[in-house]
């Protein structure tokens, strides 16, 4: 049987486990965010690479400037915020394979989500079970000292506003 401090502790547990959850939610969230960029990146590549064709790039606040790509080169974060350009294709190649890397770390944080969901669930339980184990032996113990009580409570006198108005004594 679980003491009061003791489900202190578990409803802690179940607390700080719900806040995981919630960030890794919001991790996942963001990832999504990102391969979906990808996506766009790389139909955008593909599209150019269909021969020589217009495109728009935009430079922001709702400004494009139309192009068309003089050469088959892009120019692609390589890492650490290093550039160098790239043939299409290779870019093309570079952003499939973060897209894979960044489908495994979703996939490893849904396996978490999962987890930490099941430690919820474990641990509400555990505190619903010791809250009502606690419960009876509380009440059993409270029950005689509210009838001392009531043989000993006076009347009460009630209060009346100005006006006459009840109050919620009344």
């Amino acid at each position: 049987m679980m003491d009061a401090e003791e489900l202190q502790r578990v409803a802690r547990l179940v607390d700080i486990n719900r806040q995981r959850i919630s960030r890794i939610k919001e991790q996942v969230s963001r990832l999504d965010d990102i391969l979906i960029e990808q996506d766009g990146v790389i139909r955008a590549l593909k599209a150019l690479s269909d021969g020589e064709r217009r495109t728009m790039i935009p430079l922001g606040g709702g400004v494009q400037l139309p192009v068309i790509p003089a050469s088959d080169g892009v120019v692609v974060d390589i890492g650490s915020g290093v550039q160098a350009e790239r043939p299409r294709n290779e870019a093309i190649n570079i952003i499939e394979t973060r897209r894979e890397e960044v489908m495994e770390v979703i996939s490893q944080l849904r396996g978490e989500l999962k987890e930490a969901e099941e430690v919820v669930k474990t641990l509400a339980e555990s505190f619903a079970e010791g809250a009502k184990a606690l419960q009876p032996a509380t009440t059993t113990t409270q029950e005689p000292a509210e009838e001392s009580e009531s043989t000993e409570a006076k009347p009460k006198r009630r209060r009346r506003r100005s006006g006459g108005e009840l109050t919620l004594d009344d």
